[in-house]
């Protein structure tokens, strides 16, 4: 097995030759190069920085937001990339391991904007002074991208998010374990990237209505899907529906499991369908 760190968590690789886990290093150190909302060089920070309503971007930025934006129409503007001013007026604004508990409030939040947005060629179209965060697309994107690097069966993990082809023993938030069989197991949710502001927990899934942490009954949400990004996107989506999020699951065919504050754990019909009975908690 072949690890590093990258994307602010630790990357796992099983089953690459070291030519290929070689590639799959260099293509997350890339992505995070140019995707970073903590890096000065990077492009992300250049286009939120940029003065003007239409900015050019590299093609490589201009694919990588579309499907953001195509992952945000697929949930109804839940899992929306316009966040990034929101995120840094909750406190989210370096690299998660240096973030302190600070005294003064969360700031209001401002809503998210994604209807105001159009990628047109290599050209972005946006109000003045939207900030996109690409973080969640870019990192399920990269582990799709780097298992199909790897020649024969294999997984690649990145902060737990898993794209395996062959089968593979997965542990699940909370306790337990389920055999991954093909495909993509994700997990979001607000147990592990939270940090104090004024006394109160932030974490990093807002809400876009408001722009600020979202409130839902769940911890953690783990969707089995076909991709890491789509079961990135789904898990998102699923935990910010709240109680309306394994039904959500259901009409899309995607397993979830749901897990209270308490530990318990909720099925969705699609998991227990999937999953045998003895394996399911």
């Amino acid at each position: 097995m072949s690890t590093f760190v990258a994307m602010g968590c630790a990357v796992e690789i099983e089953g690459a030759t070291p030519h290929e886990a070689g590639k799959i290093k260099r293509l997350f150190h890339e992505r995070d190069r140019r995707f970073s909302r903590f890096r000065e060089e990077s492009e992300l920070v250049h286009v939120n920085r940029a003065c003007g309503e239409v900015v050019a971007l590299t093609p490589g930025f201009a694919a990588m937001l579309q499907r953001a934006l195509t992952a945000a129409a697929s949930t109804s503007g839940l899992v929306d990339p316009t966040l990034g001013e929101a995120i840094e007026s909750a406190g989210y604004d370096g690299d998660f391991e240096e973030l302190e508990p600070r005294s003064e409030p969360a700031g209001a939040g401002t809503p998210g904007r994604l209807w105001s947005v159009r990628v047109r060629g290599r050209f972005l179209i946006r109000p003045r002074g939207l900030k996109l965060d690409l973080n969640g697309v870019v990192k399920g994107q990269t582990v799709d991208d780097a298992l199909a690097l790897i020649g024969g069966e294999g997984f690649v993990s990145a902060g737990g998010d898993i794209a395996t082809r062959g089968a593979l023993d997965v542990a699940l938030p909370g306790d337990g374990a389920v055999r991954v069989t093909h495909g993509a197991l994700a997990t979001s949710g607000t147990a592990t990237r939270r940090w104090l502001r004024a006394g109160h927990w932030q974490h990093h899934l807002l809400d876009p209505r408001t722009g600020r942490a979202a409130s839902s009954p769940w911890e953690q949400v783990t969707v089995s899907a076909a991709t890491c990004l789509q079961a990135d996107v789904a898990a998102k989506a699923a935990f910010l529906l709240g109680s309306e999020g394994p039904e959500w699951l259901d009409q899309r065919g995607l397993a979830g499991r749901f897990l209270w504050p308490d530990g318990d754990a909720v099925f969705n019909r699609a998991w227990l369908r999937s999953v045998p009975t003895e394996a399911a908690a």
